[in-house]
């Protein structure tokens, strides 16, 4: 493996963080090294995740450019140099656009396609409100303060889409997709060190946590979260800031 994929990069100033192409614990691991041990089928399918990523055809362009930031605030990839980033949300197009669905749906919520397109544009409209801007366009934080009364279940502000589906199976379909598209990618599975597809070879050890023989192991370093983020913030500064937030988006 080339040293150069693993070598930091310090990031601007606005986010504090250290950029890397290979993030996470497990330096110097690739999953994508273990690949003649796999059958052809596999060696395919796990190598084409990362070849291949999907054209845009499900959303809207202004569709696109909004569900990227909210994925950006639900799964931030800050601590990755920009071309070792996971595409996220070409995953969750072409889940929608091909109709890859579960089998099931819950009978209070839309099928996903509008679920989709109606929460995207409640999320923008609950930003116009408090904000008087765009949801692309607010600070990290007011956007992770909408976001986070998503997750709470008490949309702030309220919006009728949230009375004609459920906010908390909103919150669950997209933060499901989201995680989903990042853990079925080998980049995310060097960050975690996980060893890949077992077949056919299978595993040696699985006593104790111990590593296989190809694997390596962990080291850990400090991890800052984006500047502005609510992670950053104790409760007592978080409720002082959520309501000058909305003393100013009331002001306007």
């Amino acid at each position: 493996m080339k040293q150069s994929r693993h070598k930091a990069v310090k990031t601007s100033a606005r986010s504090g963080l250290t950029q890397r192409a290979h993030p996470g614990y497990y330096p110097g691991y690739s999953t994508l090294s273990q690949q003649e041990s796999w059958d052809e089928a596999t060696r395919n399918a796990v190598v084409g995740r990362v070849g291949t990523v999907e054209p845009i055809r499900f959303f809207s362009p202004d569709e696109e450019t909004m569900l990227q930031a909210v994925i950006d605030r639900l799964l931030p990839q800050d601590d990755r140099i920009p071309d070792r980033r996971i595409p996220i949300l070409p995953a969750i197009d072409a889940r929608l656009y091909t109709s890859k669905l579960n089998g099931y749906r819950y009978e209070e919520m839309p099928p996903d396609q509008e679920a989709y397109r109606l929460g995207l544009k409640a999320i923008d409209e609950m930003a116009r409100k408090s904000f008087r801007s765009r949801f692309t366009e607010l600070l990290v934080f007011h956007q992770e303060l909408i976001l986070k009364s998503l997750h709470d279940g008490k949309p702030d502000p309220a919006h009728p889409v949230w009375e004609r589906m459920p906010v908390r199976r909103f919150w669950e379909l997209i933060l499901e997709d989201c995680v989903s598209a990042y853990y079925a990618h080998p980049w995310a599975w060097d960050e975690i060190g996980y060893g890949g597809p077992a077949y056919p070879r299978g595993y040696m050890r699985l006593e104790n946590g111990l590593p296989d023989p190809w694997e390596v192991e962990e080291r850990r370093y400090e991890w800052s979260a984006p500047e502005g983020c609510l992670s950053d913030l104790n409760l007592a500064e978080f409720g002082k800031q959520r309501d000058s937030a909305s003393d100013s988006g009331n002001s306007h």
